[in-house]
């Protein structure tokens, strides 16, 4: 077996209290923010516990350890109120809930809501409903403020549920009083699809962990370990076997639908584990930690399915062999294991676990590579800060950018490092179902081409919401453009921080620190600089992220033992390259279904075409439409093949980690693992030059924003009410808010690293939606009618925003759609105001000239 990139560090914990109360076998752990709370099990265990307890008359006794930090006590706790051995133990909201386990030497079908009263140093216990039946050695889990038990075969393998919803706020807190002996719980347990295990073949099982882990498509109930016994004839012999099959439950899917899914066997270095799972726990965003009964650690990939095998290591060198967990609970990404004594197999004892990477060294040549290429993008973007000499060399480059480097810019514009770092590792969770909506871009372009960069041209529009004034009026102008800037510090945030949090996992720069000097760079050359410079280093930032990109597939393929083709048949036998989900269901508008992805992806590219300054900014950069219509046509083009190549690295990563499931580190996010990756596998100086053009990226993009906003800024709130009275002085205003925004979307990148978040690029996409949905829309009612004003453009905007963010707090459409959900709502609703609201004769007899899809002007070469 390769070794493994990752050790579990043990240490021991020691408390004075530990010598007043003995810790038997069957004792449960759990946690109650900082306190961790450990009954006190039974005095002894031979053999199988579920048959030894029950002739053995050791039960447990009524005291329970409370540990915080380093303060610790004690209180009374009946078995009746939870203090029961082997029961099950779950955390909710601060509280613990016991179920099941032994009590006077029987199986107990009690459950309990127990909670530590720090003020009193007393334990409340309050009854929750009974399981309709008894379980010996139950595993539990919470999902969604739902309990699932699943019993052994002495409760026949049952599973069941019960919805705990009643015992929550409407902020999902636990009510302040929990008196479920005072308040009605009318919620009763539900019996779900048993475990599928053969009675004839298994024999008897029980000790079967149940733990809750996300496989890239949702959050599964995973259920492993244990044992069954074969032989049960004599008591006094057994012949007892590890389960060695793991096995997946969608608590998301109907009831028609829901049934226990067999992961296969765990295979450990291509052998069948061959010994007993005894405890387990959620690692990080995919991972499953497991202790086996021979004092070995495992962990399990939910998203790739691989097992592999982590050393271990006692940090304080105080004991041997003392690895062999009972129980487990994790308290603020720490995990605490109560562990079979070396000294006496009748007590245990507290230990500390921690999963330590042994990373490797980004390096000084690497990072000599990321500063020196860092400081030449800002030397690049300082060379232009001479040439500016007004306004619309600032803002629109003095349209005299090529129309190749303008394409570029489109494309680093609307994908960049969100392409690079999020995107595979999307795909490397799930498929390939979003490559058809991105691909959308091609279906959009000709509108873009024919409709939305004439309309844009024809005005001379340096900000792109000019053309909403003249269609409508100056209050639905500043409307959109204050929408437009607050979506763009929100993008800015996203960039950085998804970028930042990428990095900080390859480099020795914090999240933190990464953050900070994307925004201080930006702010140094795009605020001298202007759109020029972005521009420009937009066109460096795409060369090296695709050159790069195509390096890091080729060494994918390399480091697979089959090459291309094992890429291919691991990508085929896992369903990596579904493209299509045809489900037209009324269900399907929540999920990736080919019509939503469809939808979604022409509404977000209209939206961008159309509503977006960062992009329609573009069109006014180069020196006529003609030179226009080229960079939109190559985006486009250069959009399509780049889209593909990063799927085949989301899907590459897939299949790489899955043969060398010990190289990839259980601690790092999900966006992290396409860094993670460039920084292990790839040579020095090569990893050094792609980080840097991620970072840079991040930069650019970023840029890109800041001279966007600034651009609405001064086009559509200063220059309409002269507030500014010379050129010098608009100049002045451009560069101070141009350094301003940046600012603020550096405040919101620090706002933005938040580790619960899962996936950046989702995010994204919700963002987009949110905010450019009802833009996109409005420009739509513009266009494609005459008879809209502006009494309908501003209710149609209202209405659009308020339909996505129900959308957003209801969950009734997947955020993919936002962006269509918001320009239909927008133009249908705009539309109908619009004739219910005639408003004045000066509305109604509007010039409408080259502002409509059937007035345009035949005419529009202007420069």
């Amino acid at each position: 077996m390769s070794s493994a990139n990752t050790t579990i560090n043990w240490k021991k914990i020691s408390h004075p209290l530990s010598n007043e109360l003995e810790v038997g076998h069957g004792a449960w752990l759990s946690k109650q923010k900082e306190n961790i709370l450990i009954s006190s099990g039974i005095a002894a265990s031979h053999g199988p516990f579920i048959v030894e307890s029950l002739h053995s008359g050791s039960n447990a006794s009524s005291v329970v350890m409370i540990l915080n930090g380093d303060s610790y006590t004690h209180a009374k706790l009946t078995p009746q109120q939870g203090n029961r051995s082997f029961a099950a133990t779950v955390g909710f909201n601060d509280a613990t809930i016991v179920v099941g386990g032994l009590t006077d030497n029987s199986a107990s079908a009690l459950v309990n809501l127990v909670i530590w009263q720090q003020d009193t140093k007393t334990i409340a216990s309050y009854a929750l409903p009974s399981l309709p039946k008894a379980a010996l050695s139950p595993s539990a889990v919470i999902v969604d403020n739902t309990l699932y038990v699943l019993a052994g075969s002495d409760a026949d393998n049952a599973f069941y549920a019960l919805n705990l919803h009643s015992l929550t706020n409407s902020e999902g807190q636990l009510v302040a009083t929990v008196t479920p002996r005072k308040q009605a719980f009318t919620a009763s347990w539900s019996t779900l699809t048993p475990l599928p295990i053969s009675q004839a073949t298994s024999g008897y099982v029980n000790g079967i962990q149940l733990v809750v882990q996300n496989d890239g498509s949702g959050n599964k109930i995973f259920a492993l370990g244990g044992y069954h016994i074969k032989n049960r004839s004599e008591q006094s012999e057994f012949n007892l076997a590890p389960a060695q099959t793991i096995w997946s439950f969608d608590p998301n899917a109907s009831r028609s639908d829901s049934a226990w899914q067999s992961k296969g066997e765990i295979m450990v270095s291509e052998h069948v584990l061959d010994e007993q799972i005894n405890t387990t726990s959620p690692l990080g965003q995919s991972h499953i930690l497991a202790f086996t009964n021979q004092g070995n650690s495992l962990s399990y990939n939910a998203i790739t399915s691989s097992w592999t095998q982590y050393q271990q290591q006692d940090i304080d060198h105080s004991s041997v062999d003392e690895f062999i967990s009972k129980n487990i609970v994790s308290l603020h990404n720490a995990i605490f294991s109560l562990n079979q004594s070396a000294i006496s197999d009748t007590t245990l004892t507290l230990w500390q676990v921690s999963p330590k990477q042994v990373k490797k060294d980004f390096g000084w040549v690497n990072m000599s590579v990321l500063i020196v290429y860092l400081l030449c993008v800002v030397l690049v973007g300082l060379f232009f800060v001479f040439k500016n000499k007004n306004t619309d060399d600032y803002f629109r480059g003095g349209q005299s950018i090529p129309w190749w480097a303008a394409a570029c810019s489109i494309y680093a514009t609307m994908l960049s490092s969100l392409t690079y770092v999020a995107l595979p590792a999307v795909v490397y969770q799930t498929n390939w179902l979003l490559l058809v909506g991105i691909w959308m871009i091609i279906v959009v372009a000709p509108i873009a081409i024919y409709v939305a960069m004439p309309f844009f041209r024809q005005l001379d529009a340096t900000s792109a919401y000019e053309y909403l004034s003249k269609r409508f009026n100056m209050s639905v102008r500043l409307f959109a453009s204050g929408l437009f800037t607050l979506f763009h510090i929100g993008r800015m945030g996203i960039v950085m921080a998804l970028t930042a949090l990428a990095l900080s996992a390859v480099t020795p720069l914090s999240a933190s620190d990464s953050v900070l000097i994307m925004g201080v760079l930006c702010l140094v050359y795009c605020t001298m600089g202007g759109i020029e410079a972005v521009i420009w280093t937009d066109t460096l930032q795409t060369i090296v992220l695709l050159i790069g990109a195509l390096t890091c597939f080729i060494t994918i393929i390399m480091g697979l033992d089959g090459g291309f083709n094992e890429f291919v048949t691991i990508g085929f036998s896992d369903d990596k390259f579904t493209m299509l989900d045809v489900d037209f269901s009324l269900n399907s508008i929540t999920t990736l279904s080919i019509w939503v992805i469809v939808l979604g992806g022409i509404g977000q590219n209209i939206s961008s075409y159309t509503a977006d300054q960062a992009v329609v900014q573009r069109y006014m950069v180069t020196s006529n439409p003609t030179e226009a219509r080229k960079s939109i046509w190559a985006n486009a083009i250069l959009a399509a093949p780049g889209a593909l190549l990063f799927f085949c690295i989301g899907t590459g990563l897939y299949a790489f980690y899955q043969s060398h499931p010990e190289k990839l580190d259980p601690t790092i996010q999900i966006d992290q693992i396409f860094p993670t990756f460039i920084a292990t596998e790839l040579p020095i100086g090569i990893a050094g030059l792609i980080v840097a053009g991620i970072f840079a990226a991040a930069q650019s993009t970023v840029s890109t924003s800041m001279n966007s906003i600034a651009t609405t800024l001064v086009t559509d709130f200063i220059k309409p009410f002269n507030l500014v009275k010379t050129e010098k002085g608009y100049m002045s205003a451009a560069r101070w808010l141009t350094f301003i925004m940046g600012a603020l979307g550096t405040l919101a990148g620090l706002i933005f690293i938040d580790p619960e978040i899962r996936s950046l690029m989702n995010a994204y996409f919700k963002v987009i939606g949110m905010f450019m949905g009802a833009l996109g829309g409005l420009f739509v009612l513009g266009a494609l009618t005459k008879k809209a004003n502006s009494t309908g453009a501003i209710i149609g905007i209202l209405v659009g925003v308020a339909t996505m963010i129900s959308a957003w707090q209801m969950g009734w459409a997947n955020g993919y759609l936002y962006a269509t959900i918001g320009i239909v709502s927008c133009l249908v609703v705009g539309y109908v105001a619009s004739l219910l609201f005639r408003g004045d004769i000066q509305q109604r007899n509007k010039d409408l000239t080259g502002l409509t899809l059937y007035t345009m002007k035949t005419s529009t070469n202007k420069n």
